[in-house]
């Protein structure tokens, strides 16, 4: 495997960037094995990067990073300019998943607006002479502990709130050296693996487009950001 093309910069994984560089200088990762590298930039995205809507799903890294909120598909823009910063390669595997599991996330209301089936994405990160997925970083853990204590009563398979998993009580969303999870089973389509996010934005577009799109950006998206700290503070 030609590892180098896994770690090039792009317009959205931009890892030259300032903020993106000293983040990492600050945080002293480069100084980490490789697990422990992984580690640290994935529970940097999964719980100081909030789950939260942005105005849209191709943001550039450094924007996802400004932002201190995201999704699947932007925190993982963010994950993976890290992690190639960091000399670890990574690539993007493309998905929907059916809009359903994004209800209690998203308000109730609000769900006929989404497309039925909704863009998805999660990492894949080259470690130990194979590739891991990596998703279970879309919800930061006070938000997941939340939806928890809200659904305390639920066992065995559980979707909504932005979760679709096989227990919502112990999902796989710890970095430990394996797979994480937190919304494959909500997967529709595979739309396979890219080098990078720019190619898949480019061939498959983003969710929404037109008078939608920017009711989305200017107006909706922050009732939904609304929602979600309703849920983490109520709960």
């Amino acid at each position: 495997m030609k590892k180098e093309k896994y770690l090039l910069s792009t317009p959205m994984l931009d890892l030259k960037t300032e903020s993106i560089q000293a983040l990492v200088k600050e945080r002293n990762w480069g100084q980490l094995n490789s697990f422990n590298k992984i580690g640290a930039a994935y529970d940097f995205v999964r719980n100081e990067i909030k789950f939260g809507y942005n105005a849209s799903d191709d943001l550039k890294a450094s924007d996802v990073l400004e932002d201190g909120y995201g999704q699947c598909n932007t925190k993982g823009t963010l994950l993976m300019a890290l992690l190639r910063l960091l000399g670890i390669p990574c690539r993007f595997h493309g998905f929907t998943i059916d809009n359903q599991l994004q209800k209690g996330a998203i308000l109730g209301y609000l769900i006929p607006l989404a497309p039925k089936f909704i863009l998805h994405s999660w990492v894949e990160v080259y470690y130990e002479g194979k590739w891991l997925d990596l998703e279970g970083f879309i919800l930061d853990q006070a938000y997941l502990a939340a939806v928890q204590k809200k659904e305390s009563n639920r066992e065995g398979p559980f979707q909504g709130y932005a979760i679709a998993t096989t227990c919502l009580m112990k999902p796989e969303v710890q970095w430990n050296g394996n797979s994480t999870y937190i919304q494959k089973e909500g997967i529709h389509d595979d739309f396979g693996i890219f080098d990078t996010p720019d190619e898949f934005y480019l061939k498959h577009g983003t969710n929404l487009s037109g008078i939608k799109r920017l009711l989305y950006r200017v107006f909706f998206r922050h009732l939904m950001n609304w929602n979600l700290n309703r849920i983490r503070e109520r709960y």
